[in-house]
């Protein structure tokens, strides 16, 4: 029987460190001759769902102190306890969110869905976020090659990316696909004459910005509708009021590119924990736990936007609410 007490695990150690630095006689190691490289590696990960090849592509993390009032129904320290649950919280009083496009090829068209924070975004946040168009060509994907684009809804974070840092369109060639419902909301003059709060106010003024700047080029579309080969719209309303999802099906395989039916984890676990950037918190939660008992009922698959990359889920109903179980990382496709 081994026996390790502290005094063979030192001499153990120090006999093992000696080896190391002397080596035989007439030899010795050298000490490490590259200094730190200081950079992460470009983000971006492959899998298939049936014959479609899905790239995961990372736009980076915010890491902010989250103001009062993040979970409308909660208290501060209701959600500090909720974040180190999910052992997601880079400290106390602080939130990190994720950001996290994919690209579809279908095999006949290449489809980007959602667009991240934009190429602006890579200064003013010091590299942590507005990733997503470089590591897209990291991923070995041309932009100009983009068929299509299809937005779920028109936060920032999900819109941004159609414009480059200079304010021209990052997709050239694609066709910008936007929920019908979205657009006829956020493009109304009325509605946003009755906005009151400064987000809201800024929510308006930033999506007209990208929008005025593609010329108001886009196509609406309606849920349930097939958007690109084996992508189906899903309405999933609450959030904002023409929040779609999507399916991307081939062959017996799919996957729930959910958006933002939930934020991070800590939404999928505490689905009744109302988020300040849902328009409608009671509808955002009814679609949450609608989403939620689908996709642990069928097992599902979930793609999320604003979970730890590359963002892919399985789902398990529990007692209080859901829990999500990361999609290990595969060396092969």
């Amino acid at each position: 029987m081994t026996n390790l007490d502290r005094r063979s695990l030192l001499a153990g150690t120090v006999a093992a460190s000696g080896a190391a630095l002397f080596g035989p006689i007439g030899t010795r190691r050298a000490a490490a001759a590259m200094p730190p490289a200081g950079t992460q590696n470009s983000g971006w990960y492959r899998y298939k769902v049936g014959s479609h090849e899905i790239t995961v592509v990372t736009d980076g993390v915010n890491r902010f102190k989250f103001p009062d009032g993040f979970v409308a129904n909660k208290t501060r320290e209701e959600v500090n306890a909720g974040l180190a649950a999910t052992f997601l919280q880079p400290a106390p009083d602080m939130i990190a969110v994720p950001y996290t496009p994919i690209v579809v090829n279908t095999g006949g068209k290449l489809v980007v869905m959602d667009t991240g924070t934009g190429e602006a975004n890579l200064e003013r946040s010091k590299g942590a976020a507005g990733q997503f168009h470089g590591n897209l060509k990291a991923a070995g994907i041309d932009r100009n090659q983009i068929d299509t684009v299809i937005i779920s809804h028109f936060h920032g974070d999900h819109i941004n990316g159609l414009l480059t840092a200079d304010n021209k369109p990052s997709f050239p060639n694609a066709e910008i696909l936007v929920p019908a419902a979205e657009w006829k909301y956020f493009m109304d003059d009325g509605e946003m004459s009755k906005q009151t709060t400064d987000r809201m106010k800024g929510v308006f003024a930033g999506l007209r910005r990208v929008f005025d700047a593609l010329n108001r080029k886009v196509t609406p579309y309606e849920p349930d509708k097939e958007l690109a080969p084996g992508i189906t719209s899903v309405a999933t309303y609450g959030h904002t009021p023409g929040h779609n999802s999507f399916i991307v099906a081939s062959g017996n395989d799919k996957v729930f590119v959910q958006a933002d039916v939930t934020n991070m984890p800590l939404f999928v676990r505490n689905p009744g924990w109302h988020l300040m950037f849902d328009q409608d918190p009671n509808m955002a939660e009814a679609t949450r736990r609608k989403v939620y008992d689908m996709l642990a009922s069928e097992r599902m698959l979930v793609q999320g936007f604003h979970y730890p990359f590359p963002s892919l889920a399985h789902i398990e109903k529990t007692s209080t609410g859901y829990r999500e179980t990361m999609v290990p990382w595969s060396p092969t496709l």
